[in-house]
């Protein structure tokens, strides 16, 4: 289990995070998502012990993260900008990789390579990105880590590739109970394989929520009353997100129970009314308050 509380972290005056709790379940895919420059990153960065937090605490399994040798042994990493030794090929890397991570494995690392097609011989530098992402993570897996920490990890990759890549980490969490901890702005991608989600804005933890939850209590409502029908009582009642008059239907993105939603809204006499699912992507932008436009800085 990791768990972050109360983390705050300053920059040259600038409060990158703000008294920020988080708690990734052990065997789970925790997806964090906010716009950019919400903090994404540098949580990332004190989860994985590169950054020590002004105050509060970053822990897996109960030990404190930062400065400790035997967790970071445990985890794997892959970052946005990716590093590696200048004029090594993809084997002298796992020869580097074996010698710090005990639990590494050359039977998956050799699988590995082998599936998706790389030259071990091969300098990385030559590689285009995406067969350096790719290496990037056959190294990790090949740790065979008990956490694994991901920073916009599929960017570079096509769609094959994806699939491969979340096959293994998906078959990890299944058979070993890895947890993983992923940061991406590929929302759809997302909603298809975690379990919860973290959304934070300036630093901030907005909402942390078990997915289906999530989606359980946040719905898109299309209604339609008679002209003269004064709705607003009815209405003040529940938490209306976001209100759109499209013609004679209203759209309205409500964060109530569904069974209240429905028992209010019904009462009001509807001569239209539709629930509709929401995506990841609409929950995300209108949780933050904003829709279309109103929400600047998110890459979908």
């Amino acid at each position: 289990m990791i768990t972050v509380n109360q983390l705050t972290k300053s920059f040259d005056g600038f409060q990158a995070l703000s008294r920020l709790d988080m708690n990734v379940k052990k065997g789970s895919i925790y997806g964090l998502v906010g716009t950019n420059g919400a903090g994404k990153t540098t949580v990332i960065k004190h989860i994985t012990g590169i950054y020590q937090g002004d105050q509060g605490q970053v822990q897996m399994d109960g030990e404190l993260v930062y400065d400790n040798k035997k967790i970071k042994e445990r985890m794997g990493y892959v970052p946005d900008d990716l590093y590696f030794f200048g004029g090594y090929g993809l084997g002298e890397m796992g020869k580097f990789y074996e010698g710090i991570y005990p639990n590494w494995s050359q039977p998956r690392f050799l699988s590995m390579i082998q599936r998706f097609g790389l030259d071990s011989r091969q300098k990385i530098s030559s590689f285009s990105k995406g067969m350096q992402k790719q290496a990037m993570f056959i190294l990790t897996l090949s740790t065979m880590p008990d956490y694994l920490i991901l920073d916009e990890p599929i960017d570079g990759l096509d769609p094959i590739i994806r699939k491969l890549v979340w096959k293994y980490i998906i078959d990890d969490v299944a058979e070993r109970e890895m947890t993983v901890l992923v940061s991406s702005h590929n929302l759809r991608e997302m909603e298809n394989i975690c379990d919860s989600i973290g959304i934070i804005s300036n630093g901030k933890m907005m909402i942390e929520r078990d997915l289906d939850e999530l989606r359980s209590d946040i719905h898109k409502v299309q209604v339609a009353f008679p002209a003269e029908k004064d709705i607003a009582s009815f209405l003040a009642s529940l938490q209306v997100l976001h209100r759109e008059k499209r013609g004679s239907v209203e759209l309205l993105i409500i964060r109530n129970r569904k069974e209240e939603v429905e028992n209010v809204l019904r009462k009001a006499q509807p001569l239209v009314f539709d629930m509709l699912p929401l995506t990841l992507e609409e929950i995300f932008i209108y949780e933050l308050g904003g829709a279309d436009d109103e929400i600047q800085g998110i890459i979908f």
